[in-house]
């Protein structure tokens, strides 16, 4: 397990080396299209698959997942289906990405931030359950800040059926406007934090585990880690989104999250 998830990172990392260095760039990219949905305007018969994309903003192009279907073609930015993916991971690994893009994977905060500054953009998060259920949540003009803001999360309008987790809707408390944490990186705003009452904590991580953009931990968190049918409950890590399942812990049995223009074309002001 513990040599899969050491490849993953590395192959992951070795696909995007070339994509960590911007630069201004416009229309005139060649390295490919500038995300998923434009796909089928350079391939009119494509289906969901790892494809070459340059955003603008990136000197060479560089993979990722598309996926093609009834809610429109979008860009995955993460995906969870199993435990051989270890996603208990540092910010370097967070911020470069990591995993398989076909399989399980964490697109990277650095592309995240970069494709989300030249236009509007939806996010789409799926879940699903052990027992054959779905549920999912869009936020409009979702984006992700710089390395400079710790790649601060912001999110519009909430709309779907798993709940609005980001904001707090469980217990209040609001993950939008916060910068994202790892191990060895703390911006979650406890100090300390007091979850269920009795139990105070240092930092989400030591009890979330996986990076996420927590906010005195809050109720969303997909990249903690992943339990089987049966030991799924009551974990405080988890894949979790505490506005769909309750009212212990319920950790999903996969996610996938994804990103596609609201308007294409149109700047962020």
């Amino acid at each position: 397990m513990e040599g899969l998830s050491g490849w993953s990172g590395l192959l992951l990392t070795l696909v995007f080396i070339c994509s960590v260095q911007t630069q201004k760039s416009g229309p005139g990219n060649t390295g490919g299209p500038p995300d998923c949905s434009y796909i089928q305007t350079f391939s009119p018969h494509g289906a969901s698959g790892v494809y070459n994309i340059q955003p603008e903003g990136f000197r060479c192009s560089f993979q990722v997942y598309c996926e093609m279907g009834g809610h429109g073609i979008w860009t995955v930015i993460q995906r969870r289906t199993g435990g051989a993916v270890a996603f208990d991971r540092e910010w370097a690994a967070y911020k470069n990405g990591f995993g398989f893009l076909a399989w399980d994977h964490w697109l990277g905060l650095e592309k995240i931030s970069v494709m989300t500054k030249s236009k509007r953009w939806k996010l789409r998060v799926d879940l699903w359950d052990f027992e054959g259920g779905s549920a999912y949540a869009e936020y409009d003009d979702f984006r992700v800040g710089d390395e400079s803001t710790n790649y601060r999360l912001s999110v519009g309008r909430y709309r779907g059926t798993a709940g609005d987790a980001i904001r707090g809707a469980y217990h209040g408390v609001d993950q939008n406007g916060f910068g994202f944490s790892t191990i060895d990186r703390d911006n979650d705003g406890c100090d300390p934090c007091i979850l269920f009452g009795d139990i105070y904590v240092g930092k989400c991580t030591e009890y979330d585990r996986g990076g996420w953009w927590y906010s005195k931990c809050g109720s969303a968190n997909l990249n903690g880690d992943w339990h089987p049918k049966g030991d799924n409950i009551g974990w405080f890590s988890g894949l979790h989104w505490l506005t769909w399942k309750g009212p212990a812990p319920y950790s999903a049995r996969a996610t996938r999250m994804m990103i596609t223009p609201m308007l294409p074309y149109q700047k962020m002001s």
